[in-house]
């Protein structure tokens, strides 16, 4: 599964920090997502888009 995360926080201003501590998940967590190498569990993901300002939908992507 991809995601578009690393290029909507940076539209936010947002440094993988800023959101880990928003998202109350360390900043490793943000940045293997990013990656690829970690699928978040559903509530951290609706997290996430809530707090990038899109829905779950748009933010992930199956291949």
């Amino acid at each position: 599964m991809r995601n578009d995360i690393k290029a909507l926080r940076k539209a936010a201003g947002l440094r993988q920090e800023d959101l880990a501590n928003r998202c109350d998940v360390s900043r490793q967590t943000i940045i293997a997502i990013e990656n690829n190498q970690y699928d978040p569990s559903l509530s951290l993901a609706i997290h996430l888009a809530r707090e990038l300002e899109t829905t779950v939908e748009e933010l992930f992507h199956l291949d």
